[in-house]
């Protein structure tokens, strides 16, 4: 077998060796269906694929032959060996091999380069690679499913078959990443969400999630915090319109950058825009005063609800939608005031995040290809956001060429409880748009100048933080955000009385408290309750009627015994000023 030393850390080499697996699946299919025809297999996040046209449909036991057969090419430790051709005796050669896909996929290289493949035993594939050395390395792989996927994505042509993978070096690594599968199944927001009651994705409004009762008890409890945090830190809220005229958003420069993403109407025969981005209507709100060098840094916050076309196909549950409430803040500052607010900003970022346990970690995007100002400008901002970073001693990646179109950025991407990565909070510098919208300030020396701005999200969106959250509690969300912090379940009708007269204490002391004094058995309330992942649960009989008592059972901890109510209270109330998790 192979004795490659495997970095799996460095992409590339993660690329290679599942690109690998990916030729390795391709073989197996020739091998048990040699009727099939090869098109495309590449690595991607996580794992690979690759797309087959074959009359006989997949099934998951076909994946156990599949698997079988890989194994053994595994264990044969071919060797990858890379081969070329000219352009002309690789069309042929594609063609002897009855292979259409790969001779379309020659023909529209350029006529004057010699063409590339890759040979494993008796295996050949057009390829650019690069791979393994050998078969061998792949030592734990996995057929993961099977999905319809167009020729080259486009749905004029034929369908299909796209057999996605995984490979790691060991099988341990491989059974972890598994489990990981498995737990983010469970901890799908789009299952806890239904089951908890909190919202609806419904055909009428694709796209556009409805916030039920429950629901809106998380997202009002954010954005309380939200609104106290940020007037701690001197922003100010405002709220602008919904739908503004098309004009301003040519002065943006999303016309020219966005436009394809944007809804439109008309009213009184002129052409509106509904908005996408928050930062215009910030802009408008800027301008309609003159400030002075002494009023900034100015600091305007804004819980504002955008909507942004989106495929069909791209939608996701809260994840991935067409309209969202973004926690947006545009902060108007002096040139030398620059790197204290992105410090500023970077500490409010790590106090949020820290609140709900969330590791992340930070990734500066530079200029895209696509963008608006000089090469000068992007260059003091890029580095305005690279002294900030210095100075905090905080580490971060650098993504070439995706900042947005008006300025770079500092992407915060989240780690959840399972390890996986969510792009939540930005903060992008921008000398473009104050100037294109005229905006000034009056200095020191009594002249106008034009003032940098920061636009920066912490949660990113309302919805979509909420589905992380849903995600990474598995809906057992700290007690300060529980749809339902208390559920008093009585054991007989009898005990409903005094089960009502303590929620209602409960309530008054400002703590979320139901009864469910149905005539079922206790055991199906207990099961219910769980299923609905209340943070505690107040058993009463009579005992506990008879002392003026509950017996409480959390969660997170299981049962904690019998408490006074006035003692159960006082831990509740805690539990949610300090806003434990």
């Amino acid at each position: 077998m192979s004795k490659e030393k495997i970095n799996f850390e460095d992409e590339q080499t993660r690329n290679n060796f599942r690109h690998t697996a990916s030729h390795i699946m391709a073989q197996a299919v020739k091998a048990v269906f040699p009727d099939a025809k090869l098109a495309i297999g590449p690595a991607i996040e996580n794992g690979f694929y690759y797309d087959f046209d074959l009359e006989h449909r997949f099934t998951e036991e076909d994946f156990l032959k599949l698997q079988k057969e890989m194994k053994r090419i595994v264990q044969a430790n071919l060797p990858l060996e890379r081969f070329e051709l000219p352009r002309q005796e690789a069309l042929d050669y594609m063609r002897e091999r009855q292979e259409p896909y790969k001779v379309e996929l020659i023909e529209d290289l350029p006529e004057d380069v010699a063409i590339s493949f890759y040979k494993q035993g008796d295996f050949v594939d057009l390829c650019a690679g690069p791979h393994m050395d050998s078969t061998g390395a792949i030592k734990a792989v996995k057929l993961m499913s099977v999905a319809g996927a167009y020729w080259r994505g486009d749905e004029k042509n034929k369908m299909l078959q796209r057999i996605y993978g995984t490979a790691f070096p060991t099988q341990e690594e491989l059974d972890a990443h598994i489990k990981r599968i498995e737990e983010a199944k469970l901890r799908d927001h789009r299952k806890i969400g239904k089951e908890m009651d909190l919202f609806a994705l419904l055909d009428e409004g694709p796209g556009f999630p409805f916030f039920m009762p429950k629901g809106m008890v998380i997202r009002n409890e954010l954005e309380q915090f939200w609104r106290k945090e940020h007037a701690k830190r001197g922003y100010q809220e405002i709220k602008t319109p919904l739908i503004l005229n098309e004009a301003l958003w040519h002065t943006s420069g999303h016309w020219d950058h966005y436009k394809n993403n944007m809804y439109f109407t008309k009213i009184d025969d002129e052409n509106y825009a509904v908005k996408p981005m928050n930062c215009p209507g910030s802009m408008l709100m800027y301008r309609r005063r003159l400030y002075s060098y002494r009023d900034l840094p100015l600091r305007m916050c804004e819980l504002g609800q955008v909507h942004r076309h989106e495929l069909s196909g791209a939608l996701h549950g809260l994840m991935r939608v067409r309209t969202f409430t973004q926690d947006d803040a545009h902060i108007f500052m002096l040139l030398e005031q620059i790197k204290d607010e992105i410090i500023g900003v970077i500490d409010f970022v790590d106090f949020t995040y820290s609140l709900f346990g969330f590791k992340y970690h930070i990734e500066l995007s530079t200029r895209p290809e696509k963008s608006m100002g000089t090469e000068e400008e992007w260059e003091i901002a890029t580095n305005a956001l690279k002294e900030a970073m210095d100075q905090k001693g905080l580490p971060y990646i650098i993504n070439e060429g995706d900042g947005a179109f008006y300025g770079p950025k500092l992407d915060f991407h989240l780690e959840d409880c399972i390890g996986r990565t969510w792009q939540c909070g930005t903060i992008q510098l921008d000398f473009q748009m104050p100037q294109r919208f005229g905006l000034t300030y009056v200095g020191h020396d009594g002249e106008k100048h034009t003032p940098v701005m920061i636009h920066r999200v912490i949660f990113g969106s309302i919805e979509r933080f909420i589905g992380i959250l849903t995600e990474h509690f598995a809906g057992k969300f700290p007690l300060w955000l529980a749809p339902v912090q208390v559920k008093l379940l009585t054991v007989t009708e009898k005990f409903n009385g005094y089960a009502n007269e303590v929620s209602e204490k409960l309530v008054g002391m400002g703590i979320r408290s139901e009864v469910d004094d149905r005539n079922e058995k206790i055991g199906y309330k207990l099961r219910e309750a769980r299923n609905e992942r209340v943070s505690y649960l107040g058993v009463i009989g009579e005992r506990e009627a008879a002392a003026g008592t509950l017996t409480v059972r959390s969660s997170k901890q299981g049962e904690l015994g019998e408490f006074t109510v006035g003692d159960f209270a006082a831990k509740l109330l805690k539990e949610i000023e300090d806003k434990e998790i």
